[in-house]
């Protein structure tokens, strides 16, 4: 069995005091790939550069207290890979991958994006960039008899079904009808599929990120935005996928959840 775990931390240094350390010695996952992550490594303590029984490989933006995206493993990578070959964001702290026998896992923080500013322009660039290079990766895993993951923060919702409030944010980035149909060429075009969304089809959500304003995690007003994007041969094989939701508020340790996925190789 493969177990991987994604989640944005929304800081890691913030999470690791508010509960992450002690998740993270909890967890069975095999894997665990962070996003947000907004440090640079020495300025990380010991339990969560380096914690007992993890390789850990950080790539953190060039901007200081941005992004950054992790990932920890049970077993030593055989390659990692930081970028996707692009000048613009192989700096940026938003990708980063391993191989780990049969199965390439990825992290990937996409960019959020804000209608009408710059940021919407760089996420459509990044956005852009990326599908060519999902294509790549699967064809180059195939040859080489392997599958892919890619988790982490998609900054999208994909189906009206993965966000409380669709009919409100159709305007809005995240659910953009151009951001929308992006993802429909990842699943469509590219061929890859949404572990989750295979496993649980006809369900509102499970919603992985609650803003912290109001009380949308207490009315579980939600959106489904961090995935777990799979080859096929790989998706056919999970077994079980959720959402690890916080019991209560003053338990979270970030606006996001971890999203887990375990797979039977």
């Amino acid at each position: 069995m493969l177990t991987v775990t994604t989640v944005n931390v929304n800081g890691l240094r913030a999470a690791a005091k508010k509960g992450f350390v002690e998740w993270l010695a909890g967890t069975s996952a095999d894997v665990v790939c962070l996003q947000e992550v907004r440090a640079e490594v020495h300025q990380l303590p010991d339990a969560v550069r380096q914690p007992d029984g993890w390789f850990t490989v950080f790539a953190p933006a060039a901007a200081k207290g941005r992004a950054g995206v992790a990932l920890y493993t049970r077993r030593e990578p055989d390659r990692v890979r930081t970028g996707f070959g692009s000048s613009e964001f192989d700096g940026s702290g938003r990708y980063l991958e391993a191989d780990l026998p049969g199965v390439t896992v990825a992290s990937l923080y996409l960019p959020s994006g804000e209608v009408g500013t710059e940021r919407q322009d760089e996420k459509m660039r990044f956005m852009g960039e990326f599908l060519p290079y999902l294509k790549e990766l699967k064809a180059r895993a195939a040859a080489d008899g392997r599958e892919v993951v890619v988790c982490g923060d998609w900054n999208i919702a994909h189906q009206e079904a993965d966000l409380r409030n669709w009919k409100g944010n159709k305007r809005n980035s995240g659910f953009l009808p151009e951001e929308r149909e992006w993802l429909t060429r990842v699943f469509d075009e590219a061929e890859y599929a949404d572990v989750v969304r295979a496993l649980h089809p006809d369900q509102e959500g499970p919603y992985s990120w609650w803003s912290y304003r109001g009380r949308a995690f207490d009315n579980d007003s939600g959106w489904r935005i961090d995935y777990q994007v799979a080859t096929p041969g790989l998706a056919a094989r999970a077994v079980k996928a959720y959402v690890e939701r916080a019991a209560s508020h003053a338990e979270r340790w970030s606006d996001h959840a971890p999203v887990t996925a375990v797979f039977d190789l």
